[in-house]
């Protein structure tokens, strides 16, 4: 090392240790550092309406409060990020003033303006709080880089503050700005026009019962069902999809600005396909338009994002492309609701089904259900409750006619229609508390069907002139006849109980004896591989036997179902007190469209097919199933 450097090194050492000493013995130790706990002690970040930063060389960032919301006036206009301004204030608030270099020992410094950085701040920083106008120099950083000098303009001394308050500053406008989208839940709207390539439908959501007309902040959230949904009032009225509608509500709530563009007022929006939008959404509260957004084009080199922009604001961003693609739709039948039927089953008191067979289920006090004028009828409670739920979920696949006309209806099979099902709450009360009467059972829903057209049947609301479409698999499942309705459980005895288990199959027979838990024998001239344990689950799970639901009646339905000479017969005698008892059940070998096997039993003298349980069904082709000669 030559003799220059080292002398270099020697110097910039000892002007170190000065710096470190001056402040160490006359600052930490100045009696007058007490006097300043906090840097700000008049800041109070929640009366602060007005805050600007003047970096060196750069534009003015400016951000105003109205009404506690913060909004970026300088360099251009935009929603502001509320907790940025917020932590920046808070860390001024408590900034604590620990080491400070009085007046009196700046006069001994002759140039300490440009020493410490205050003859052009690298930072500037104003805030209005009331008639309190605040202004800050922030200068120079320390030697080693860890303190930054600050003036609080108005005073005559200088501190030295941690460097992270740094941190706190925006290095852009882009800092400070929401990286929200749009705020809807700060947005009281009750009507959404879509604008999609031209193409205009407008949605509508009443307000709530004993509101003013308002519908609150936006809404984000779900009605009840006596509240009603939103509903399509252009190009025709018809109900809307509610839940969709409020699904893509919060994702558009939830969206956030990928990339700031522009802020020139003169860009050019037609390249990005905002001059005319291709795609617009306004929300407005009656007749009053409170904010429209518009979305173009997809940069090129970026599909998955789209340019947009809120109407009457410079500012063009990105955002995905993702949260825009579900309003873009073909076809305002997109937003239509495609359930027929919205109906609690607490809500339902009586079902009334004609077709075929015309009969009544309904609700009696102690909550059981009864078929109407029928005596020991009690229907299975799971049928009802699946009808109700199968009625839920019944989806429009087509929308077919709207505004349909009498012979429109006639050609569809729906004047009269083939089947109709109405739902029923309890009877609504008139009159004064004393002279309550009921009336008719209030009419929850009434749906009726057609004509079946390959796989779909044609079907409508009657409280609509619409004719829609359903598939013919959704449709054939409900229930049209009071025997649908029978008890479930097929038999029920204990499987420790069974003495033998006769199986017949492909013309074959297989008897099994049964003598005590798990322990099971083939009986003379019977043979083949035998699961112990397999055998007594399957056993117990037949003495359970329930149908999932009851398909036909009568023997002559046996072909239609699959019956035939390879199906399975499973026989159970079951003694009990000395006597014996059989329980047969077929099974088809076939299954349901929803992949139910279906079997057959024989009760009251009748042949009754059903589909059969999985954990029936399984078990017993795995453990009693005779394996066809090869």
């Amino acid at each position: 090392m030559n003799s220059k450097t080292t002398w270099t090194l020697f110097a910039l050492a000892a002007g170190l240790f000065a710096f470190i000493w001056f402040f160490e013995r006359h600052i930490s130790q100045d009696p007058e550092a007490a006097k300043h706990a906090r840097v700000l002690p008049q800041l109070d970040p929640p009366k602060v309406t007005s805050i600007q930063i003047r970096p060196a060389a750069q534009d003015e960032i400016r951000a105003d409060r109205t009404n506690n919301i913060w909004t970026l006036t300088k360099p251009f206009s935009y929603p502001a990020q509320p907790a940025a301004i917020e932590a920046l204030l808070d860390a001024l608030q408590k900034l604590p003033g620990q080491s400070y270099i009085t007046a009196e020992e700046l006069k001994n410094r002759p140039g300490s303006d440009k020493e410490f950085g205050f003859d052009s701040p690298p930072l500037l920083v104003i805030f209005q709080q009331g008639d309190y106008r605040g202004q800050l120099k922030i200068g120079k950083r320390t030697a080693l880089g860890d303190e930054v000098f600050l003036q609080v303009v108005g005073t005559e001394g200088l501190f030295v503050v941690d460097a992270g308050l740094l941190n706190y500053f925006p290095r852009s406008a882009n800092d400070w700005r929401n990286p929200a989208f749009v705020a809807l839940q700060n947005l009281s709207f009750d009507r959404i026009s879509v604008t999609n390539a031209g193409k205009v439908f407008e949605l509508q959501r009443p307000p709530p019962p004993g509101s003013s007309g308002a519908t609150g902040a936006g809404g984000l959230a779900a009605p009840k069902r006596s509240e009603g949904g939103w509903r399509m009032t252009q190009p025709i009225k018809a109900r809307a999809d509610n839940t969709r509608i409020e699904e893509l509500l919060r994702r558009l709530n939830n969206a956030r600005v990928e990339q700031f563009v522009s802020d020139n007022a003169r860009t050019d929006l037609e390249s990005p396909g905002l001059q005319p939008p291709e795609l617009a959404l306004g929300f407005a509260q009656g007749t009053n338009d409170l904010l429209s957004l518009q979305f173009g084009k997809s940069p090129t080199n970026d599909p998955s994002r789209v340019f947009a922009k809120v109407a009457g604001q410079n500012s063009v961003v990105l955002v995905a492309g993702q949260m825009v693609a579900p309003w873009r739709v073909p076809s305002y039948n997109d937003f239509r609701e495609r359930r027929l039927v919205s109906a609690e089953l607490a809500e339902i008191r009586q079902i009334e089904i004609r077709g075929p067979e015309n009969f009544v289920v309904q609700r009696q006090p102690n909550g059981a259900w009864q078929i109407a004028g029928v005596e020991n009828s009690n229907p299975d409670a799971g049928a009802v409750l699946e009808l109700v739920r199968d009625l839920n979920n019944l989806e429009v696949a087509q929308f077919t006619t709207d505004a349909a006309t009498d012979v429109d209806f006639r050609d569809h099979g729906l004047a009269p229609p083939a089947r109709q099902y109405i739902l029923k709450s309890a009877p609504a009360l008139t009159g004064t508390n004393s002279s309550a009467s009921a009336t008719t059972n209030l009419v929850l829903a009434e749906i009726h069907f057609g004509s079946t057209n390959g796989d779909k049947v044609f079907t409508r609301r009657a409280d609509e002139n619409y004719i829609y479409a359903v598939n013919l698999t959704d449709f054939l499942p409900l229930p049209s006849a009071t025997w649908q309705f029978r008890d479930r459980r097929i038999w029920n005895f204990s499987g420790n109980d069974v003495a033998r288990v006769t199986i017949r199959q492909n013309g074959k027979t297989t008897e099994l004896l049964h003598s005590g838990t798990n322990h099971w024998t083939f009986a003379p001239g019977s043979q083949g591989i035998l699961n112990v344990f397999g055998v007594e689950e399957t056993t117990h799970r037949l003495g359970e036997l329930a149908a999932a639901s009851w398909i036909a009646r009568g023997a002559e339905a046996l072909k239609q179902f699959g019956f035939a000479g390879k199906s399975l017969q499973v026989s159970l005698d079951v003694k009990k007190s000395d006597k014996t008892q059989t329980f047969t059940v077929d099974f088809a070998g076939t299954f349901s469209p929803g992949q139910l096997a279906y079997a057959a039993v024989t009760l009251d003298g009748q042949t009754w097919i059903f589909e059969c349980p999985r954990q029936i069904s399984e078990p017993v082709e795995l453990f009693l199933k005779i394996p066809a000669t090869p």
